[in-house]
């Protein structure tokens, strides 16, 4: 499973916008503007997500799922949980 974030930064890291992910995966633009702009985790086409995963992998990407230890030694990013909010706390727009 890839999520629309994880998307957007894998493509990120590579340097690639959303036309240039598209020539790589084989999919069209449209379908990768669908993906990124998915909720949370991307839902579709087994086809697509298979073809995009594969693409992202033979690129050098190493999608970590929630939880998951990355082993591999590469510089990677990792989203973590946000701190529970305190009540001093302000929020910033």
């Amino acid at each position: 499973m890839i999520t629309a974030a994880q998307l957007r930064a894998a493509r990120a890291l590579l340097g690639l916008d959303q036309r240039g992910l598209a020539a790589l995966s084989g999919l069209s633009v449209p379908t990768i503007q669908r993906m990124e702009g998915s909720e949370d985790v991307i839902r579709g086409n087994v086809d697509s997500l298979m073809k995009l995963t594969a693409a992202l992998d033979q690129a050098g990407i190493s999608l970590i799922n929630e939880g998951s230890v990355s082993d591999s030694g590469g510089r990677g990013v990792r989203l973590k949980a946000p701190a529970p909010a305190t009540a001093d706390a302000k929020v910033r727009p």
